[in-house]
C-alpha cells in the first residue's frame, strides 16, 4: 500500500492477502473498531483541563494497586466499549483484576493497557494505548491469556503526542499511521516500518543504576565507554518514561530500550506486564526486523504465570539487543 492510504484500506488489504485467515480478518476488524476510541481519547487528552486535571486520582485502583486517574477510567470505558462488538470473546486490561468474557461467539482475545504512561498526563508528555490480539481459547476467559506471545495474531499501540500515531502488525510486517486532523483518518506513513539494524541511543532509567544486575550494568558501561569501548562508538541516552514514546522513537531511529529486572523489591521479574506491554511491543519489534528479549531469551517465548504477570524487556535494533544478550551470557548476574 502507498503512503497516504487509510487505515481501513490497509487493514482490508491485510485481511484479504494470500494466506490470511478468518482470524486475520477478525483482528483487522478489532483494530478498526479501536480507532474511533483512540481518536476520542486523543481529543480528551488535547482538551484544556477546564473541568479539573485529567491526571488527578479518581479514587480507585487498578490491577496493580496503583491509583487510577480520571483518564485511565475514560480510556478503559472507551476501548472496552469499542471491542464489545468486535468478535472479542475474552478481554484483559490493566484496569480490571481478572479477564472478562465479552462475546461468547467471538474468536479473539485482547489484552490491553488502555492508557500507558498515565503519570505523564498533566505534564504534556506522550502517552499511549497498547494492545495484544490472541486467538480465543475455549473455557474460562483466563485460559486465553495463558498463551505465549508467539500465539499473537496481531498487536499495536496508539501514541498520543504532538501527533496521534498508530504502529500495528497483523503478522505481515509492521506499519505506522498518523491521524490526519483535516480528514479525521489514520493515514499510512511507514508502509514497511523497519527498525534500523543498529543505533547510537539507549533508553534506560539510570536512576536505578545502583540496583542493576551485572549484565545490564556491564552493557551500559560499554556504551558509556564510547569510541574507546567495545561498541566502538559514542551513545546518547534517551528516557521519556513512557513505553510507547521510547518504543516509537526506537522504531523510527534505532537504538535499544531496556527495562530490566533488578534488585529492588518487586522488580525481580521487571515491572512491565507481559500480556499487554512486553508481548505486543516484542511482537511489533520482531515484525519490524528488530529484536526483543527479557535480557537473555525471547520475550515471545515466555510462558505467562498470571494474567498480570511481569517481564523484563530489552527491545530495539537487532545488533544492540544481541549485545545485551551476550552480556547476559558473559557476565554472572548478581
Amino acid at each position: 500500500m502507498d503512503r497516504g492510504s487509510t487505515l481501513e484500506a490497509v487493514l482490508e488489504a491485510w485481511a484479504e492477502a494470500p494466506g490470511a485467515g478468518a482470524l486475520t480478518a477478525d483482528a483487522a476488524a478489532a483494530v478498526l473498531a479501536m480507532a474511533p476510541a483512540a481518536k476520542t481519547l486523543a481529543r480528551l487528552i488535547a482538551a484544556p483541563p477546564l473541568g479539573g486535571r485529567l491526571g488527578a486520582a479518581a479514587g480507585g485502583v487498578n490491577s496493580d494497586g496503583d491509583a487510577q486517574r480520571k483518564l485511565d477510567i475514560e480510556a478503559e470505558d472507551l476501548f472496552r466499549g469499542a471491542l464489545a462488538g468486535a468478535s472479542v470473546a475474552a478481554y484483559l486490561s490493566e484496569e480490571v483484576e481478572a479477564p472478562m468474557a465479552l462475546d461468547p461467539a467471538g474468536r479473539l482475545a485482547i489484552a490491553i493497557d488502555p492508557l500507558d504512561g498515565s503519570s505523564n498526563i498533566d505534564v504534556n508528555a506522550p502517552i499511549g494505548t497498547i494492545f495484544s490480539i490472541l486467538p480465543a481459547l475455549t473455557g474460562e476467559p483466563a485460559a486465553s491469556f495463558r498463551q505465549t506471545g508467539r500465539a499473537q495474531v496481531g498487536a499495536g499501540f496508539f501514541i498520543y503526542g504532538p501527533q496521534t500515531a498508530l504502529v500495528v502488525s497483523l503478522g505481515q510486517g509492521a506499519a505506522a499511521f498518523v491521524l490526519d486532523p483535516a480528514s479525521g483518518e489514520f493515514v499510512l506513513t511507514e508502509p514497511k516500518l523497519a527498525i534500523p539494524a543498529s543505533g547510537g541511543e539507549y533508553a534506560i532509567n539510570a536512576s536505578n543504576a545502583g540496583r542493576w544486575r551485572a549484565p545490564v550494568r556491564g552493557f551500559i558501561d560499554d556504551c558509556l565507554a564510547g569510541e574507546a569501548g567495545p561498541h566502538g562508538r559514542a551513545f546518547n541516552m534517551r528516557w521519556i518514561a513512557s513505553l510507547v514514546a521510547d518504543a516509537y522513537r526506537i522504531f523510527l531511529r534505532g537504538g535499544v530500550f531496556l527495562y530490566p529486572a533488578d534488585d529492588r523489591p518487586g522488580y525481580g521479574e521487571g515491572r512491565l506486564r507481559l500480556m499487554y506491554e512486553a508481548n505486543p511491543i516484542a511482537y511489533l519489534a520482531e515484525q519490524a526486523g528488530g529484536g526483543a528479549t527479557d535480557g537473555a531469551d525471547p520475550v515471545l517465548d515466555r510462558v505467562p504465570v498470571s494474567p498480570h504477570g511481569r517481564s523484563p524487556l530489552v527491545m530495539g535494533s537487532a545488533d544492540l539487543v544481541e549485545r545485551v544478550r551476550r552480556s547476559h551470557l558473559e557476565r554472572e548476574a548478581v
